[in-house]
């Protein structure tokens, strides 16, 4: 049996890199004996917007030595698809991804169904032109959209597939609501596989891990740095620039992404894998969130293992006193593995 997976692998972003090597994982584990292949199908307009912003220079937050090594960063990731992804042949549409020859084709994870992400957005990935193979939609999130003015192409697209799950409450709404049916909640990608770490070098000390909390005002974010120094530690942004932080750790391998998260005493984010990362490895965090598209799926991905308190307004010290508040993860663990395991009897209905 051939299995490819559709999802937005090609983008250079931590999160898409690791839920999209996680599935691959999780698959292959499961289906030993079998193919399993990441469909190298690019939307070049996304992937050339995604490419080119890294090459610009916030000089409030950037010195000429942030940006030098954050140009590096599509490189790097390059290379790492190239040695850990077993990518098809070069796909740009759906006529191409028929001469694969796959006989299952895994939609997702990510917001492979976020029909309003015009730099994003491609109809394949709701099997449009897929006629060859069964389609298993495995956690796609639908970002912020919702049904008002909702494309024909996306019910009759999510009308097509064999199986469907979600990975946030919208989706679960839209994709119910189109096939009239339960739909499965299943849990990103990351949680399915054992993820290897890569130590970054010349970090000794305990440290505060930051990632993208887009919108914290700086002289907050200014008071939970003094907090972490007066506690002794240095402060990290996760693949991130800020003139506040201790050094630079921009240009990391996916590896050393989660390396960092594996090794902070306390995360700050704005992100939903960067609550999924902290979760996974038991850390002490909390969540700032005013990214409309993050709000919805965090909240949804928090809520569902009982962490909704993790979720914080802009006040250093209302996110100070969150961190302290230790998580028990005894308990959180036992969820993890309930999910996991559910998640993973959903694939095997599904590809059989």
């Amino acid at each position: 049996m051939k299995i490819g997976i559709l999802t937005h692998h090609y983008i250079n972003n931590f999160g898409a890199f690791l839920q999209a090597y996680a599935l691959q994982a999780a698959l292959q584990e499961m289906y030993p004996n079998d193919e399993v292949r990441i469909i190298n199908c690019i939307n070049i307009k996304h992937f050339v917007i995604n490419a080119g912003g890294w090459f610009r220079f916030y000089k409030n937050k950037e010195t000429l030595a942030d940006w030098l090594q954050k140009i590096k960063l599509p490189m790097t990731f390059a290379k790492f698809r190239k040695k850990y992804m077993r990518l098809t042949p070069v796909c740009y549409d759906a006529k191409s991804i028929e001469k694969l020859g796959l006989d299952y084709i895994v939609v997702g994870s990510d917001e492979v169904w976020n029909y309003r992400e015009t730099k994003g957005n491609a109809k394949v990935k709701f099997g449009i032109g897929l006629e060859r193979e069964k389609l298993v939609a495995y956690a796609p999130s639908v970002g912020q959209t919702h049904e008002a003015n909702m494309p024909e192409y996306v019910k009759k697209g999510i009308l097509k597939f064999k199986e469907v799950s979600a990975r946030d409450q919208l989706t679960e709404k839209l994709a119910s609501d189109i096939r009239h049916e339960k739909i499965k909640r299943v849990v990103d990608p990351t949680f399915l596989a054992h993820i290897p770490d890569e130590p970054v070098p010349d970090i000794t000390h305990p440290y505060m891990l930051f990632y993208y909390c887009d919108g914290l005002p700086e002289a907050e974010k200014q008071k939970l740095v003094d907090f972490a120094h007066k506690k002794g530690m240095a402060v990290y942004g996760a693949g991130e620039c800020d003139k506040k932080y201790s050094g630079i750790t921009v240009n990391l391998t996916p590896f050393q992404w989660v390396w960092m998260f594996r090794n902070a005493d306390y995360v700050v984010t704005g992100t939903f894998h960067g609550a999924v990362f902290s979760m996974l490895n038991h850390r002490q965090f909390a969540c700032y969130l005013t990214n409309p598209s993050r709000i919805r799926k965090v909240s949804s991905l928090l809520e569902e293992f009982g962490l909704k308190d993790r979720q914080c307004e802009g006040k250093a010290d209302a996110i100070i006193e969150n961190l302290r508040r230790k998580i028990d993860y005894r308990i959180i663990e036992t969820r993890f593995d309930e999910k996991r395991n559910e998640s993973k009897r959903y694939l095997r209905r599904a590809i059989q």
